[in-house]
């Protein structure tokens, strides 16, 4: 088990996978390594559920930080093809936190959720002892809608086409260049671009889009361990080996760069607002259309074929062991406080 981020395959195997209460009948999809939601099923209609920790980071912002905490946890239901349409929420919040900043991240959430149609179900929200930034609390959100349209990541079929959006280390290069920017070595132009970056990290909207224009088969958001991860965590719950082609990738301004002065693997590196697809090859078009539509780039990155695993280039790959961003991220922090 990694020491920090989430449990790896063999740690959910061992001491979560055989223990899940009760046997009911009703769940269609239940808690499975690489995808992010569950399934109840209603008859005709399927209830989709993701839980996330409630991460706020002050430095954005605290309206700024509440959208961006949110879009992260409406995003695992997204992935599902439906569109979310509840949430619970509980904050555990430091002492210190005034009424007035509480307000602000509020803010940022409920207006995101409200463009979005999210209606906020319930909730907790109190101040603790020992609580701290980031990590204050943890959201549940909800998706209501035909059991058929429902996406996994379980489903890419040998045959498929891959659709990558917005490419990797989006996520990572607009928040450490917006956390950091004195730290990292980048000239003024540059590093405002990287920051622009953290504009790019919701999916919820081109999941949606996606899955209203063709045949889905499969999706899934790159978080935790980056675009490769997202490609192996597929290529597991499929069953399948995902050919990619690098060049096909789309790569936004400002990563490449940031990347470099950070010695960090973009491939490995978190990038929420990324979403890796398989589709039919008939709806490759539709979707890419669709998504062009929507301003959002997109590559048509490879194919789905029999086997296992991810070949990059046509060599084989090894699934990334953490997330390259978190020492960066660790030594930016420690230069900060000097």
């Amino acid at each position: 088990m990694p020491d920090t981020g989430k449990v790896d395959h063999e740690f959910f195997t061992d001491y979560i996978a055989s223990r899940l209460g009760a046997s009911r009948p009703d769940v269609a999809v239940g808690p499975t390594h690489g995808v992010d939601f569950g399934v109840v099923d209603l008859n005709e209609q399927a209830l989709v559920v993701a839980t996330d920790p409630v991460s706020i980071l002050p430095e954005l912002g605290w309206e700024r930080a509440g959208q961006f905490a949110v879009q992260f946890v409406l995003a695992d239901v997204a992935v599902s093809g439906l569109a979310p349409t509840h949430l619970a929420i509980s904050f555990s919040l430091p002492p210190d936190l005034t009424d007035e900043q509480f307000e602000q991240v509020w803010q940022g959430i409920h207006e995101e959720c409200a463009d979005l149609g999210v209606a906020v179900l319930t909730g907790h929200t109190a101040r603790y002892a020992g609580c701290q930034f980031p990590w204050v609390g943890g959201a549940t959100a909800f998706a209501v809608g035909d059991s058929k349209q429902v996406v996994t990541p379980q489903d890419a079929r040998p045959g498929d086409t891959l659709l990558v959006t917005k490419g990797p280390a989006v996520e990572t290069t607009g928040l450490l260049t917006t956390l950091f920017p004195e730290q990292i070595p980048l000239d003024e132009s540059t590093l405002q671009t990287a920051q622009e970056r953290l504009d790019d990290t919701g999916i919820v909207r081109d999941a949606l889009t996606a899955a209203a224009a063709g045949d889905v088969t499969a999706m899934h958001d790159a978080t935790e361990g980056g675009l490769l991860g997202a490609l192996f965590e597929v290529a597991d719950a499929s069953g399948v080996k995902l050919e990619v082609e690098t060049n096909s990738i789309p790569l936004l301004p400002g990563v490449e760069k940031t990347c470099t002065a950070l010695e960090m693997d973009p491939l490995r590196a978190g990038t929420g607002g990324t979403l890796v697809l398989t589709v039919a090859s008939d709806s490759v078009d539709a979707i890419v259309d669709a998504l062009d539509s929507r301003g959002t780039p997109v590559g048509v990155a490879g194919r789905v074929s029999e086997g296992e695993g991810v070949l990059l280039n046509g060599k084989r790959q090894t699934p990334p062991e953490g997330d390259s961003s978190w020492p960066v991220y660790d030594r930016l922090a420690e230069a900060a406080k000097e």
